[in-house]
């Protein structure tokens, strides 16, 4: 069976020279040493002034929601995944849906003025499967308007946008290192922002608002384990090379790919993509399921990502979003990961061009 997403493992040798130090500490959460060592990493990795290691990407999500402060509306995106509104509306606000844009299936700038109000006070965007935002446009728009801005990163950690991280850009930044994800920590996540303040008060949040008997705020245990930084150490080192791995295969799929009527993802001018996902918006949703079943009778796993359009969940009214909801059921992940085979790729490509 070939999966849309297969986790890599490191060999286990170089795993197991960091357990044997876990071992010999049992030290195994609440702030350890491979926690410290990690986080150190990633903000060299990243160029960022903070970055609090929490042990999934929705809570993340949640803990910036919850620092900002934040009561009212949010104006976030109908194509990511549930997490991204389930987040807001767990912490109370209400999201506001702006429809994305047709190139690069982004929060569209040109459509969030118009849903602004006395309400709303930040914006939440994703930069869909690692793809950039145009960060430039909706910071002007939040400065402009005094709002907040949280990027969803979930998919983002590598990308580059004009030579900067694209974690970097926000008020915060979220990012999740589950299993599948092109940096991983098994289950894991991160929070990233260049302010003081707000790096304090979430590092408090995340372990229930106290370092050793002194209680200083409310707080939550988004705290992750030495064995899961373990795995992050592991992982680092080999940014590089899963990227490029990533860049070569998306490239054959556009080679194998290129005669048929298949719409692809637009990354900004300056960006730098991380190849996180394939993706491919193809002309119907009929002929979508047809590929996906067959596909499937091939033992090859392709994943609608991300269906539905979040406007149309029964837990929201449900702004008409209408690109959004045209791409949504039209929109395909093709197998990526590490250790697909070429032979594997080509295979894939020639089932679905039986179904043109």
């Amino acid at each position: 069976m070939i999966q849309v997403a297969k986790p890599y493992l490191p060999e286990s040798s170089i795993f197991n020279k960091y357990l044997e130090g876990i071992w010999e500490r049992q030290w195994l959460t609440n702030n350890g040493p491979l926690v410290q060592e990690l986080e150190e990493k990633l903000r060299n990795y990243l160029g960022v002034k903070h970055l609090i290691y929490v042990n999934n990407g929705t809570i993340a999500l949640q803990i910036a929601l919850k620092a900002l402060a934040v009561t009212g509306e949010i104006i976030t995106t109908p194509f990511s995944y549930v997490a991204t509104t389930n987040s807001i509306l767990w912490e109370g606000c209400k999201p506001v849906f702006a429809d994305i844009n047709s190139t690069d299936f982004n929060l569209d700038p040109r459509k969030i003025e118009a849903l602004i109000t006395d309400e709303t006070v930040a914006i939440l965007a994703t930069h869909v499967y690692g793809n950039p935002c145009d960060v430039n446009a909706i910071e002007k728009i939040a400065a402009q308007h005094n709002l907040k801005v949280i990027y969803d990163g979930a998919h983002a950690f590598g990308a580059k946008y004009n030579g900067k991280q694209v974690l970097s850009f926000g008020d915060i930044a979220t990012c999740s290192f589950h299993a599948t994800k092109i940096f991983h920590t098994v289950e894991g996540g991160a929070i990233i922002t260049n302010d003081d303040a707000l790096a304090e008060k979430m590092t408090l949040y995340r372990q229930f608002g106290h370092v050793g008997d002194e209680h200083f705020s409310i707080g939550i245990n988004g705290k992750n384990s030495e064995l899961h930084a373990a795995m992050g150490l592991c992982m680092l080192p080999m940014m590089h090379d899963f990227i490029e791995k990533r860049r070569s295969i998306s490239e054959l799929y556009n080679e194998y790919l290129r005669d048929l009527p298949l719409q692809q993802l637009e990354a900004l001018t300056g960006t730098e993509y991380n190849y996180s996902y394939y993706p491919v918006v193809i002309d119907s949703e009929e002929r979508l399921l047809i590929i996906k079943d067959l596909l499937q009778q091939n033992e090859i796993v392709a994943r609608r990502y991300f269906y539905p359009s979040l406007n149309n969940l029964p837990q929201h009214t449900g702004e008409p979003c209408p690109v959004s909801e045209s791409v949504s059921p039209r929109v395909l992940a093709l197998p990526l990961f590490f250790e697909l085979e070429n032979r594997d790729v080509e295979r894939i490509c020639s089932l679905i061009k039986t179904c043109f």
